[in-house]
């Protein structure tokens, strides 16, 4: 049974920084790309990076570009995400998710999904 579970979230001012992690067990983790999504109330789920299964190619959404780092550790089969300078826009419910495919620009190509973790920046 494939797990993807998120921790790291939580309340934080304006300008701080997160570090979010998604621990993966089931599959052989170092066979996926990987990526971060997120999503506010009443917004659609968006890609926010990915990451290539070997950690070489990276994808950043252009509101986290320079800010946000994505990273993985395929010994530790786990995924990070460090988050600086953080806005109040990027409030959301963040989630790690896998594909086999090496490249999936569409939600519906990603195989696996965690449960989330909620971002709270304050102004």
């Amino acid at each position: 049974q494939v797990q993807l579970v998120e921790s790291g979230g939580g309340l934080v001012q304006a300008g701080g920084s997160l570090r979010l992690s998604c621990a993966g067990s089931g599959l052989t983790f170092s066979r996926y790309a990987m990526g971060w999504f997120r999503q506010a109330p009443g917004k659609e789920r968006e890609s926010v990076a990915t990451i290539s299964w070997s950690g070489t190619n990276t994808y950043y959404a252009d509101s986290v570009k320079g800010r946000f780092t994505i990273s993985r550790d395929n010994i530790k089969n786990t995924l990070y995400l460090q988050m600086n300078t953080l806005k109040p826009e990027d409030t959301a419910a963040y989630y790690c998710a896998a594909t086999v495919r090496p490249w999936a620009p569409d939600l519906f190509q990603w195989n696996y999904w965690g449960q989330g973790t909620q971002v709270t920046v304050s102004s």
